[in-house]
């Protein structure tokens, strides 16, 4: 059933939509169209993780927001000498005997976050500190190019 005949155009029943249409993607008869799970557990992640950016005159910065993790929760790695890429996940808690849970809100899983860098970036130059569940990657900025200075060629009389 399409739920956009009755006007349910939401991103849930989108999603519902696309879920019921799921079929067995074998090789002779998959739909180019469904989404893989992977692309949708990526997705998901990338729209769930939350950041700000900000230019300096010397570097560009990002700030995520990342409570509770610890250094071997997070990844920051830069792919295609461009791309900025900051996953990792956040696990559940054990839980204990004698324990219930009565409501759980925070946010466990995988997170990831792909930023294209501009041009000026300097790759080789990052760095990342997370203090007080705040996770700060730092891209400093290469510098200016020197403008070409004029070639003086002398001239020979024969």
């Amino acid at each position: 059933m399409d739920f956009r005949v009755l006007n349910w155009d939401t991103p849930f029943y989108n999603n519902l939509h696309n879920l019921m249409d799921l079929r067995d993607e074998t090789p002779s008869n998959k739909n180019v169209s469904v989404p893989t799970q992977t692309y949708m557990r990526d997705a998901k992640a990338m729209a769930a993780t939350a950041a700000d950016i900000k230019e300096y005159p010397n570097s560009y910065v990002f700030v995520i927001d990342m409570p509770g993790l610890k250094k071997g929760d997070i990844k920051v790695q830069v792919e295609d000498d461009n791309v900025l890429l900051i996953s990792g996940e956040r696990k559940r808690e054990e839980e204990k005997d004698g324990v219930k849970y009565l409501r759980m809100e925070r946010r466990v899983g995988k997170f990831m976050r792909k930023f294209v860098l501009p041009e000026n970036a300097n790759t080789d130059a990052v760095s990342a500190v997370c203090q007080d569940g705040v996770l700060s990657v730092t891209v400093q900025k290469l510098p200016p190019p020197q403008p070409k200075k004029p070639k003086t060629i002398e001239v020979k009389v024969v």
